[in-house]
């Protein structure tokens, strides 16, 4: 919040609309003001008021003309929208960092595994032959489809519309409809976000982020259970990567724990209701200022923002450090003979056994691997 009151008080400067001497707000409020902001902030039902009234309190002892054209020209949701879209395009920036990790880990996975054999399973049972290479081609379709929904929604505009959407304070201030939104444009340049009509009901740039960092906790979760499922003794075909410390016991020194996977389906789990209740804000919006819908969106994404993130960096360790057990793949292939082949020999009977029965699996791995690789070499 106080970059945004920053940067609309260096562009009422810049534009000859404010002559002061431009003040560093950053000093004037800290993380030793939390509590009180919290606190404060019931009074007035969101946390600007309280951080304004801390900001011109301080700012007066210091630059008198500064302090009265703090915020001049802007209104509360002004301030919290653009400053949770701030928020956001850093949590974005982490999350498309880690897609780029897992793409690369899966493709590596996709390609060396394309023949390593083992039972496809559907409806929990042993269903087809298939390789690993095709499973991993599959969660690698999920991730690339993630990470074009979350750039798609990344571009999140600047949102300053004043008290009721019609820019009525700062085309007062500009004394001209034009130069109003110019100023609202070039507040947009300096904080690097893209320049929109307002949206302060209108709150469609945020449900597409929930949407996209639930598209992405989906596409890991479907990675987790897989791991969760591989990862079981009597399976065996999947083990997380070791660490000191990592997947122990406080009773049972003898088990290794897929935390990971675990904590990666947690997320994945928690995501659908808070993306759902985003939505539910924008559909409960009225007037010119929704009363409790807008509020309901702060904590809500900032939950789940934290918790994709988080989940976005665990998905990256744990399909890194992936081991694959390809002798116990083949094992329980060979064991779920001849059942598994029921199928082949339903379609060409009298087929030897060891006919390979793999469909289009090269050719789909790698449409897969091009599409990652088209994706690597684009901007993130």
């Amino acid at each position: 919040m106080v970059r945004v009151e920053s940067a609309w008080l260096a562009t009422l400067v810049d534009l000859g609309i404010a002559s002061i001497e431009l003040p560093d707000l950053t000093p004037l409020a800290g993380p030793e003001d939390l509590a009180h902001l919290a606190e404060a902030a019931e009074s007035g039902g969101n946390p600007l008021i309280p951080l304004l009234n801390r900001l011109k309190c301080r700012l007066r002892g210091r630059n008198t003309a500064a302090a009265g054209w703090l915020h001049k020209g802007l209104t509360s949701q002004d301030v919290v929208d653009t400053a949770i879209v701030l928020c956001l395009r850093d949590a974005i920036a982490r999350i498309r960092g880690d897609l780029l990790v897992q793409v690369g880990a899966l493709s590596r996975l996709a390609d060396e595994h394309r023949e390593t054999r083992m039972a496809g399973r559907t409806l929990t049972q042993h269903a087809i032959p298939i390789t690993f290479g095709l499973k991993a081609a599959g969660w690698l379709t999920g991730v690339l489809d993630a990470r074009e929904q979350l750039a798609a929604a990344g571009r999140l505009p600047i949102q300053i519309g004043g008290a009721a959407g019609s820019l009525a304070a700062p085309t007062a201030l500009t004394g001209d409809p034009g130069r109003a939104r110019d100023l609202v444009a070039a507040t947009a340049e300096r904080l690097g976000l893209p320049a929109r009509e307002p949206w302060h009901t209108s709150r469609a740039p945020l449900t597409r982020v929930a949407d996209a960092f639930v598209t992405c906790t989906d596409a890991w979760g479907k990675i987790a259970n897989d791991v969760l499922v591989g990862a079981r003794p009597e399976v065996h075909e999947l083990i997380e990567g070791a660490a000191e410390g990592k997947g122990g016991s406080s009773a049972m020194p003898n088990k290794q724990n897929p935390v990971h996977a675990v904590l990666i389906k947690r997320a994945a789990l928690a995501g659908p209701p808070l993306a759902a209740l985003v939505h539910a804000g924008a559909a409960a919006a009225v007037d010119e200022r929704p009363d409790g819908g807008w509020h309901v969106e702060w904590a809500t994404l900032r939950t789940l923002a934290r918790r994709t993130v988080v989940a976005g960096s665990q998905t990256a360790e744990l399909l890194t450090a992936l081991r694959v057990d390809s002798g116990k793949m083949l094992a329980t292939l060979h064991a779920a003979r001849p059942e598994i082949d029921a199928e082949q020999q339903s379609v060409t009977p009298g087929v030897s056994p060891d006919q390979p029965y793999l469909g289009a699996t090269d050719e789909i791995i790698d449409a897969v691997l091009a599409r990652a690789h088209t994706l690597k070499g684009s901007a993130c």
